[in-house]
């Protein structure tokens, strides 16, 4: 959606930094609460756009539809999406109405049209959070600043996470023969006759998967486990007190951080994806090897050797890292100030943030993965986007809001 980017003030009331769907979340809800705020806050993103770069992940990967069922989404009525979808039922895939790609983001347009939002993203990369006496100046890429009360970090950010052995391998290799799998995009690539080595055990993996078989290569997908088919990430018990009580009554940080593992438990895939690449490996087009994992690559000039801890070896053309990424605030470099200025705990990289997901000491908050111990282990999802908002929220309209530190529900 092409826009008129806002003239950069010298000041603003609230930034937030990212557009995508956890932060278009965060605005209407915001924007529900207290109208008011339109105009006192901008949002920035280098795209100068919403969702650019969620549009750009489905569609480097092909990905027919989200995983999260129709309530998930970024307008404050749960029932949106199903309004929105009525002359479209066909969009709506089972078993719980996961809505298509498109579909997802026709409303998204719809809700950013509707909530008069589709100005307000400044095109610009923010390097920097510098923190000031109750304030903070936003350094923007091209030596631009801007200085503001409050700050909401709504990138989602997260570090790749590269097996070992990589960084182990000797010889040079063309880098498109070996990448993760955010820097694939399937449509740009002709891989007949080519073998496709796939590390993880992953949904991405499953979409690379059959984006690889679909455009004439021989898969191989290597997972350290069994091939998990589950229909969500993580249980839907997480969006409520079924688990999440439980979870807040726990004080110790590190056993919540604990506890964030089991739930996510790794990679998974749904149902469908398990059933489509067994069919692929009945007809011929790939394999599956579990609970295998590369111990050492070796590039021949124009090949792959893989070497495998059962013993195996494998030749192949390419290798796709579906390993996933983590969230660790000590490697964000725009909180590298605030970690410094104002230091709390951090368990595993997660920061221990009060029960508005505000930094403690500051006027910044955090949402998407960075919030996990205080939101849970689908922090990083749609429903953790919502979630967030009914912490943040009141916090950013009635500044006064109790910071009871640490949180136990």
């Amino acid at each position: 959606m092409a826009t008129t980017p806002p003239q950069l003030p010298s000041k603003i009331d609230l930034a937030i930094i990212g557009a995508g769907p956890h932060a278009l979340t965060f605005a209407t809800h915001l924007l529900q609460k207290r109208q008011k705020m339109l105009g006192r806050f901008l949002v920035f993103d280098p795209s100068g756009r919403w969702l650019s770069r969620w549009q750009q992940q489905f569609a480097a990967l092909e990905i027919p539809h989200l995983r999260s069922p129709a309530v998930h989404h970024p307008d404050p009525n749960p029932f949106a999406l199903r309004k929105f979808a009525e002359s479209r039922p066909q969009e709506l895939f089972p078993p719980y109405d996961l809505p298509g790609t498109r579909l997802f983001e026709d409303l998204c347009h719809d809700v950013i049209r509707r909530w008069d939002v589709q100005d307000l993203v400044v095109p610009a990369t923010v390097t920097r959070v510098e923190p000031l006496h109750q304030r903070f100046r936003l350094w923007l890429q091209d030596g631009k600043s801007i200085i503001t009360r409050r700050v909401v970090l709504a990138a989602n950010n997260s570090q790749l996470q590269i097996p070992d052995w990589v960084n182990q391998i000797k010889s040079e290799y063309p880098p498109d023969k070996l990448c993760h799998s955010q820097h694939i995009d399937l449509r740009q690539l002709h891989l007949t006759g080519e073998r496709v080595l796939i590390v993880g055990g992953g949904l991405t993996s499953g979409h690379l998967a059959v984006g690889a078989i679909n455009r004439g290569a021989k898969v191989q997908l290597i997972m350290r486990r069994q091939l998990q088919a589950k229909l969500f990430d993580a249980e839907p018990g997480w969006l409520g007190p079924k688990y999440l009580k439980g979870f807040f009554a726990e004080s110790d940080y590190q056993k919540r951080w604990e506890i964030i593992q089991q739930a996510r438990n790794g990679g998974s895939v749904t149902p469908a994806m398990a059933l489509q690449l067994r069919r692929a490996v009945r007809a011929g087009y790939g394999r599956i090897d579990e609970y295998c994992q590369i111990v050492a690559a070796e590039w021949l000039g124009n090949h792959w050797q893989v070497k495998c801890s059962d013993g195996s070896q494998y030749e192949c053309d390419r290798i796709w890292l579906s390993t996933g990424s983590k969230f660790d605030v000590t490697a964000e470099p725009l909180l590298t100030e605030i970690v410094n200025t104002y230091p709390i705990p951090i368990v595993n990289g997660l920061p221990v943030l009060d029960n508005c997901l505000r930094w403690p000491g500051c006027e910044l908050f955090l949402m998407g993965g960075l919030a996990a111990l205080q939101i849970g282990p689908t922090a990083r999802n749609l429903s953790g986007a919502r979630m967030a908002c009914e912490k943040i929220v009141p916090a950013i309209i009635k500044p006064r809001v109790s910071v009871a530190y640490p949180q136990i529900a």
